[in-house]
């Protein structure tokens, strides 16, 4: 398989001018947007909704925590209103790996063409 980055732009949605904007990994193992722990105070002042036990890929079990409301957007796909998982990343190469999950890119009505290796809009939701 192929990796898909994208660009994404991050607002607090209480307090716009604390924005993160980055590329992220396309990841549909994951559920929501996961951002390093470090970038948390780029976002200003965002809530604490839970702190949460996760399982990463390779089974360790880690805590993070979800902040929010942010406004985030895919390029190219609609703004949606959501939350964020902050975890504690190690940089490779100096640099984080930001994760897009499921949960935001059904939300942004964004499908994941493998071959093409890149993200797809949706025409219709899915409500059955």
């Amino acid at each position: 398989m192929g990796r898909i980055v994208t660009p994404v732009e991050i607002k607090n949605a209480n307090n716009p001018e604390y924005r993160i904007s980055c590329d992220a990994l396309v990841d549909t193992g994951a559920s929501y947007m996961v951002l390093p722990s470090a970038w948390k105070n780029k976002l200003g002042d965002i809530e604490i909704v839970d702190r949460i036990e996760l399982e990463l890929a390779n089974q360790t079990p880690q805590m993070g925590e979800i902040c929010g409301p942010v406004k985030l957007q895919i390029e190219g796909f609609r703004p949606i209103y959501t939350e964020v998982l902050f975890i504690d990343m190690k940089p490779e190469n100096g640099k984080y790996e930001p994760l897009v999950g499921y949960i935001v890119l059904e939300q942004c009505q964004a499908w994941v063409d493998m071959l093409g290796r890149r993200l797809v809009h949706i025409k219709r939701m899915d409500l059955k």
